[in-house]
């Protein structure tokens, strides 16, 4: 990614609020009731033209497609990878936070992926529309053209996320199973930097399935698995220069409890060694807000960039600029201001069947996080 030295950049961590045209013929998708893919592709690229020039219009730097042609950051690997069974997974872990405060579970906890296909592992991995791919690429490339953004960024899932959502029936281990991820994903991975976009990498693995998938192991037991997760991730990014490379790390995208989030300090050796320069982190939420303190006995090493989150992304709170700007002022007191860039603890539409902050609030808290970045600007410079 491209520094700054004389201001703070704005970014957000990928999903933003789907157009109602494109939802309608994702639902359709998931329901098995797919419009062709010629108007699948004409709809793209209307929505996501309109998603670019708002974020633009908003004053945001680093930008994207806004996941807006994706069901989910990571569910769309079943149209475009043969070898997911159509049945749906037999199993979902009790989140810890849950089985704490089963009366908010019951009436408040994280839903999404009852309106997405999530199929299992049954056979052997390899792409069978990697057409889908290049659609992203063109659709986004033409909607960046002649525009004046900073970066242009687009997301694709890690192989420890896929494995998370979508479990293994075929492979003998899960090592396999994340070896077999990443040799077919590097592939997408490659593509998207040829393409002359920035990828992002999201990993919500190294945290979120701490107190979910992996609940039942100790930390020690979780760490070993992060850290096979990260060495099979850089294996699957070795070609890819790391300033080309952003990773998003997160503990779930839904306003609850979170009791049982592992810290990030506890994760944060780990998370450091994975090749991506940019490290997109939680950083304004009730539960992690104060983790910017790591980084006063954490040493950021000097080819690394924090994306912290300046806003919260389960909440129709619009944050109001100065405390945006007071939250990027704290992190460049113990990072370097040069080694900041301002964005949002995660995405505000990560799942399409997900609720959480209505569609115009979230361009309001965007708009806020922009105000917020060149009032720090000016008290930084």
């Amino acid at each position: 990614m491209k520094r700054s030295t004389d201001r703070i950049l704005t970014t957000h961590t990928g999903s933003l609020p789907r157009d109602p045209r494109i939802f309608r013929l994702l639902a359709a998708r998931e329901k098995g009731e797919p419009a062709s893919q010629e108007v699948f592709d004409a709809t793209a690229r209307e929505v996501i033209r309109a998603t670019v020039d708002r974020q633009l219009e908003i004053g945001l730097d680093v930008i994207n497609d806004g996941e807006q042609s994706k069901p989910s950051y990571v569910t769309y690997m079943i149209d475009r990878l043969a070898g997911f069974g159509a049945e749906r997974r037999a199993r979902y872990p009790t989140r810890l936070d849950s089985a704490d405060y089963p009366d908010w579970a019951r009436s408040h906890g994280p839903r999404g992926v009852e309106s997405l296909r999530v199929p299992t592992c049954t056979a052997p991995l390899e792409w069978s529309h990697f057409d889908l791919v290049e659609a992203d690429l063109a659709i986004l490339a033409a909607a960046v053209e002649d525009t004046s953004a900073h970066e242009v960024f687009l997301s694709a899932a890690s192989p420890g996320v896929i494995s998370t959502f979508l479990p293994n029936e075929y492979y003998a281990s899960d090592r396999d199973y994340l070896e077999a991820l990443a040799r077919v994903m590097s592939r997408e991975y490659e593509a998207i930097v040829a393409a002359g976009f920035l990828l992002q990498i999201d990993c919500p693995d190294l945290a979120m399935s701490r107190h979910s998938e992996y609940s039942a192991c100790s930390l020690e037991e979780f760490k070993d698995i992060a850290i096979m997760h990260v060495e099979i991730l850089n294996r699957a990014l070795e070609n890819i220069s790391p300033d080309r490379l952003r990773m998003h790390v997160c503990w779930g995208n839904y306003e609850g409890p979170h009791n049982h989030d592992v810290p990030l300090r506890e994760m944060l050796p780990i998370i450091l060694e994975a090749r991506p320069q940019a490290l997109c982190l939680e950083g304004s939420n009730p539960r992690h807000g104060h983790e910017w303190q790591v980084w006063r006995d954490v040493e950021l090493p000097v080819d690394k960039t924090v994306i912290t989150g300046c806003l919260d992304t389960t909440t129709n709170f619009i944050e109001h600029p100065q405390l945006v700007c007071d939250r990027i002022v704290r992190y460049a007191g113990v990072v370097g201001r040069e080694n900041v860039i301002a964005g949002t603890d995660c995405g505000f539409g990560s799942m399409m069947g997900l609720r959480g902050v209505e569609a115009n609030v979230a361009w309001g808290k965007l708009a806020a996080l922009v105000e917020g970045a060149a009032l720090a600007s000016r008290e930084l410079w």
